[in-house]
C-alpha cells in the first residue's frame, strides 16, 4: 500500500513539472491582437514547440517585453519577420523581403511607416493585428529568440472562443 501511494505521488509530481515545463496560460490584456484575440481572453500557451522547431512567420508568440525582461508583463503579438528577412511598411502595406503579405486577420492597415530594415540574426520582427494600437516591432524593437515564452496555442475562455489559436502560414 506504501509502495502504491509513493508511486502515485511520484507520477503526480512528474506530471506537474512536465505541465509546468511545457504549458502556460496566458490572458490578453489590451486590444493589440483584434479583432484575432481579445482583452481578457485566455489562452494556452505551447512552451515546449520551439525546443523542436524555430518560430515562423505568422505565429502567435507571448514574449517578455524587450525592457522588462522576465518580471515585466508578457506581450502577445505576430511574427512578421524571421531572421535576415527585410521588413517594410509604407502606404499600409507590410512588405516582407520585398513581398506585400496578404493579411486577412488585421482590424486595419497600419497608418504608419517604417524604412527597411534586416531583422537581426536570432530576432523577430513582430506586429500587433490591431495594427494601429499596438506597441509593436513598428517602434523600433525586435523579440530576442531567448525573450520568447511559447506559441499561443488554445483559448480556453471565454467559452464563446474556445478553439486553436488563429495562426496564419504564409
Amino acid at each position: 500500500m506504501i509502495r502504491d501511494i509513493l508511486t502515485t505521488l511520484l507520477v503526480a509530481v512528474v506530471v506537474f513539472f512536465a505541465l509546468q515545463a511545457t504549458i502556460q496560460v496566458s490572458i490578453i490584456n489590451g486590444s493589440s491582437m483584434e479583432p484575432e484575440l481579445h482583452d481578457g481572453e485566455r489562452l494556452i500557451i505551447n512552451k515546449a514547440v520551439y525546443f523542436f522547431g524555430e518560430p515562423a512567420r505568422g505565429d502567435i508568440i507571448v514574449f517578455y517585453p524587450p525592457e522588462g525582461g522576465p518580471s515585466a508583463t508578457p506581450f502577445i503579438k505576430r511574427i512578421i519577420g524571421l531572421p535576415g528577412d527585410i521588413v517594410e511598411i509604407r502606404n499600409g502595406e507590410v512588405l516582407v523581403n520585398g513581398r506585400a503579405l496578404t493579411e486577412p486577420y488585421i482590424k486595419e492597415a497600419p497608418e504608419y511607416t517604417v524604412k527597411k530594415l534586416t531583422v537581426p540574426e536570432d530576432s523577430y520582427f513582430v506586429l500587433g493585428d490591431n495594427r494601429n494600437l499596438s506597441n509593436d516591432s513598428h517602434s523600433g524593437w525586435t523579440v530576442e529568440r531567448s525573450q520568447i515564452i511559447g506559441k499561443a496555442w488554445v483559448s480556453i475562455w471565454p467559452p464563446s472562443l474556445w478553439g486553436l489559436a488563429p495562426h496564419y502560414d504564409w
